[in-house]
């Protein structure tokens, strides 16, 4: 599909950290990769599904009002979700082939769209230019001829933009995530340009206005950036000394400045003056105090969070489902790797290998 190279782009990116992260979680490998993009309707859409889906709706607010839309299918959420519960590999199977979806499943699968959403958030809001906000609706069953398909479910009747992503787990056969975006909130995401002629007499009056415009744009970012502006920053907590300095030498290749204190340090006062692109959060055994840090980082900046890292000795799948629920991005095992702290820092910190 022609156009459109910026939102593909973002979800493409977001997409695959998706994949990453929900792999964390499951305590398997997961590759989301987007593979394909085109233009379809409703109808078409859901006229082509053998099989039942899940419908997740995302809620977009802020200068970029609207609803798109995730859609796994269930023998997917069905794997993803067993997994995460920890449900034995035979067992799986037979809740594969039989369709088999419980509350239990339900809710653990709505975790793994959880972190769908997260990645959305945290790529979108770092690439569009005006604030955007993506909150996650709970999801929808649908099963061709069974369930009813009218003009408001399980989404509106319109037409989409589909961006098909290849899901792939060691020894597992998945299908694929469909990301169905309604072609009016595509053009806010990514404005398309509009084909014309001008005339000869024109040119330099269209010159004009696209120079006004511009400069008009710079004053906006600028005001935008203003917000969050200060010293380019690493935040580093960790209540043990010579464990808070290894994190410190560590990122020190960045060129940032760093910012360090304990997990009880005020973290209001460290995030003044600076433009944080990182915390990195140490802990012992990533208890229910040492979590809440997560908590307390994203509040001081609840629009534009910056990305979270935390390290802990021992890692329970509920401590990782926990400290992915309150916002980090990711998650390092003590002893420190240093080539993986390093590799993580410039993935969230956007810089590049060689740097």
């Amino acid at each position: 599909m022609d156009g459109y190279t910026t939102l593909y782009g973002m979800l493409e990116t977001a997409l695959k950290q998706a994949g990453e992260e929900s792999g964390m979680l499951l305590g398997q490998e997961l590759s989301i990769a987007l593979a394909d993009s085109l233009a379809t309707t409703k109808g078409s859409y859901f006229g082509g599904l053998d099989d039942g889906c899940f419908v997740l709706g995302i809620d977009s607010g802020e200068a970029y009002t609207g609803q798109f839309y995730l859609v796994f299918s269930l023998r997917d959420a069905i794997v993803l979700s067993s997994i995460l519960l920890g449900i034995p590999p035979a067992r799986i199977q037979e809740k594969k082939r039989l369709s088999i979806i419980e509350n239990d499943d339900i809710d653990a699968f709505s975790e793994i769209a959880n972190m769908v959403n997260g990645a959305l958030n945290t790529v979108f809001q770092g690439t569009l230019p005006d604030k955007v906000r993506l909150k996650l609706l709970p999801p929808k069953k649908y099963i061709p001829e069974i369930d009813e398909l009218n003009a408001e479910e399980p989404l509106p009747d319109g037409d989409f933009l589909m961006f098909r992503s290849k899901l792939e787990m060691p020894g597992q056969e998945m299908n694929h995530l469909d990301v169905l975006i309604p072609v009016a909130l595509s053009n806010l995401f990514d404005p398309q340009p509009v084909v014309s002629e001008p005339a000869p007499e024109d040119e330099e009056e269209s010159k004009t206005v696209a120079d006004a415009d511009t400069a008009s744009g710079g004053v906006e970012d600028g005001a935008a950036a203003s917000d969050i502006a200060g010293i380019d920053s690493i935040i580093v907590l960790e209540d043990d000394e010579e464990q808070r300095q290894q994190l410190i030498e560590l990122v020190s290749f960045t060129g940032f400045q760093t910012a360090e204190g304990s997990l009880n340090s005020d973290i209001k006062e460290l995030f003044a003056g600076r433009n944080v692109k990182l915390v990195i959060i140490g802990s012992q055994d990533a208890d229910d105090r040492e979590l809440a840090v997560c908590i307390k980082v994203n509040a001081i900046r609840q629009d534009f969070p910056p990305p979270i890292i935390m390290s802990a000795e021992c890692w329970t799948r509920t401590a990782v489902l926990k400290a992915l629920k309150y916002g980090a991005r990711d998650i390092i095992m003590k002893p420190l790797n240093g080539d993986d702290v390093k590799t993580k820092v410039r993935r969230y910190c956007k810089i590049a290998p060689s740097a």
